[in-house]
C-alpha cells in the first residue's frame, strides 16, 4: 500500500491518480474526501491523533505499507509582519508537523517489514527564495528539507529510502495569489528555464518508487533545477 496525504487536490490528487492507473493500492489521507476515484480516509495531518488513529487502524488490518507520501501543504501569500498568528500557526502545522508526524507514525509500520520508502514535499522557494511574502511557507518548508535529511539516516538501518521532491512553481492551488510575472521570475532562474506541470512530479515520484532507485536516500530533488 501507498499512502498518500493531501490526495484531495493538487500534487498529492494527482500523485494518487497516477499510482492507482499503475495499479498501486493507495490510500489517500485529506481532510476532504468526497468523490475521489481511490480508497481514501478522512485525515488532518495537523492532527497527531488523527493520523495516529489511520496508522493503528492499518496496523490491525494487516496493511503492508510500503510508501508514505507526505504531499500535503498549505501556503499563504503574505508579508511575514503582516501574517496573522493562526495562520502562521496553520502552515508550520500542516507543513512541517503534518510530515514529521506521518513519519513518526507510518514508519513503524516499515520498520517491520525492513522495507520501505518516504517521499516528502518542499519547494524551490527554500534555495532560491521564492516569491515576495512567502517567507513562512518557505520556513516551514525549510524544516521539511532539514527533517528528511536527518530522518533519512535514521531509517537507513531499517532499508527506508527517505527523500524530498521540491518543486519549482507548478500549476496547482497552492499557485493562487501568485502573479504570472512573479511565476516567469521564478521560473526564469531555475536551470531548465521552464515551468512544469504535476505530471512532472507524479513521473519523479515513481522513478523514486523503482527499486533500482534504491540507492537514493536523503535527497532535495528539484523539479526544473535549483
Amino acid at each position: 500500500m501507498i499512502v498518500v496525504t493531501g490526495a484531495s487536490k493538487g500534487l498529492g490528487r494527482a500523485i494518487s491518480e497516477r499510482l492507482t492507473l499503475s495499479g498501486a493500492t493507495v490510500l489517500g489521507l485529506a481532510r476532504n474526501i468526497a468523490d475521489l476515484p481511490f480508497r481514501a480516509r478522512a485525515c488532518d495531518v495537523s492532527s497527531y491523533e488523527q493520523i495516529k488513529d489511520v496508522a493503528q487502524s492499518l496496523k490491525r488490518e494487516g496493511e503492508t505499507v510500503r510508501c508514505l507520501i507526505n504531499a500535503a501543504g498549505v501556503a499563504s501569500m503574505n508579508l511575514a509582519v503582516m501574517t496573522p498568528p493562526h495562520v502562521s500557526q496553520r502552515i508550520v502545522e500542516t507543513n512541517l508537523l503534518g510530515t514529521i508526524y506521518s513519519c513518526q507514525l507510518f514508519a513503524p509500520l516499515m520498520m517491520r517489514k525492513r522495507y520501505g520508502l518516504i517521499i516528502n514535499f518542499s519547494t524551490i522557494a527554500v534555495a532560491m527564495g521564492g516569491f515576495r511574502g512567502e517567507s513562512i511557507y518557505a520556513a516551514s518548508k525549510a524544516g521539511v528539507e532539514g527533517f528528511t535529511r536527518a530522518f533519512a539516516r535514521e531509517m537507513a538501518d531499517f532499508n527506508i529510502n527517505v527523500n524530498c521532491i521540491a518543486p519549482g512553481p507548478i500549476d496547482t492551488a497552492l499557485l493562487k495569489g501568485v502573479t504570472s510575472q512573479q511565476i516567469a521570475n521564478v521560473v526564469s532562474q531555475q536551470t531548465l528555464g521552464r515551468q512544469f506541470t504535476p505530471d512532472a512530479v507524479c513521473d519523479l515520484v515513481e522513478i523514486l518508487l523503482d527499486p533500482k532507485s534504491n540507492s537514493l536516500s536523503g535527497q532535495i530533488l528539484h523539479v526544473g533545477g535549483s
